[in-house]
Formats: C-alpha cells, structure tokens, sequence
C-alpha cells in the first residue's frame, strides 16, 4: 500500500477541517497527562515511596495507559463519526465514496485525531516524570521538586494557550490551570496525612 505524500495529508486535512478538532483534543488531553500524572507524583511523594525506579514504572505505566486509552477510544469515536457522515453523503448522492478521495480523508481524520489524542497526554506525563531518568544526577527528593515545577509550568502552558485560543487574558487562563493542579496535591495531601 502506497504511503500518501505530506502535500496529500494536507488537502486531506483541509477536506475534514480536522485542525479545530485536533487542537482541542490536544489541549484537553494535555491537561488530563499532566492532572493524572500529578496524582502519580502526590501520591508517591505523599505514599513515601522513595525509589526512582518505582516512580518511573507508576509513571511509565500510567503514561502508556493514558495514551493507549486516548488513541483508541478517539479512533473508534471519529471513525464512527467519519464512516456516518459519509454514508449519510452516499445515501443523498446515491453511489458510493468508497475509495474515493473523501474517504481517504476520513479515515485520515480518524487516524489524526487519534493520534494527538493518545500522544498528548502520555507526552505531558512523560515530561513531568523526567527528572526520574537522570538518575545519580539528582535525588529522589530533588527529582519530585524538579517534576513537580515542570507539571506546574506544563498546566500553567495549556492555560495559556486555550487563553490564547478564545482571546481571553492569558496569564489569568494559566493561572486558572495552575489553581486546579494545586487542588490535586491538596487533595493528595490531605489522603496522605489521614492514610
């Protein structure tokens, strides 16, 4: 099967208007890597668990969960969306679209869509569990500071950007995204002291 070209992949991205869709599953999903891998982090750092390899593979596999959920559940939400959409277009032409160029481009969206919906939120968790990977170079509590900052900067970043998106005041969106992550490692705090 013959790969199609980048110049290809663009019409098709122009055709489904996937670009709206895809910037908003970005967002969101960012924001669902970086709150449930901060739950990872208050939980271990608040569970006493104190051994970088033992953060890493909860980080690890939360990462992996999060982007296999978020790839599939995407793929077989859009495909299902793309596949009516053209059979409603089939029914009101009459013929089939098979092979056509519209469904290349359907199935194009539901790939697409899919693919930042399960790479954004593994992508923001792996970043937040960084520190972990370097080993020697920091401590286990430096690491969990380190990662911690990093969580806080990635929320603070999604924010800002849908700030950016629906024209609101920027830094104030950032902050918003900052203030629900505090929540979270209130709320672990809290778990931890009455554990």
């Amino acid at each position: 099967m013959k790969l199609p070209s980048i110049r290809t992949l663009r019409k098709y991205h122009r055709i489904t208007e996937v670009g709206e869709i895809t910037r908003r599953y970005f967002a969101l999903n960012a924001f669902d890597g970086v709150i449930t891998i901060l739950g990872v982090l208050v939980g271990s750092y608040f569970g006493q668990i104190r051994n970088t390899a033992s953060v890493i593979t909860l980080g690890l596999a939360t990462a992996f969960a999060m982007g296999v959920s978020g790839f599939y559940g995407a793929y077989i939400a859009e495909q299902a969306e793309r596949k009516r959409a053209l059979a409603e277009l089939e029914a009101s032409t009459l013929s089939s679209l098979r092979g056509t160029e519209l469904s290349d481009a359907a199935t194009y969206a539901a790939v697409a869509v899919s693919l930042v919906n399960g790479l954004s939120p593994s992508a923001a968790a792996f970043l937040a569990i960084s520190p972990f990977f370097l080993g020697d170079l920091l401590s286990i509590e430096v690491s969990f500071v380190v990662s911690f900052i990093i969580a806080f900067t990635e929320l603070f970043a999604v924010g800002a950007y849908l700030g950016t998106v629906s024209k609101t005041r920027v830094v104030l969106s950032g902050i918003r995204m900052v203030a629900v992550g505090l929540l979270c490692v209130a709320v672990g705090y809290a778990l931890g002291v009455t554990a």
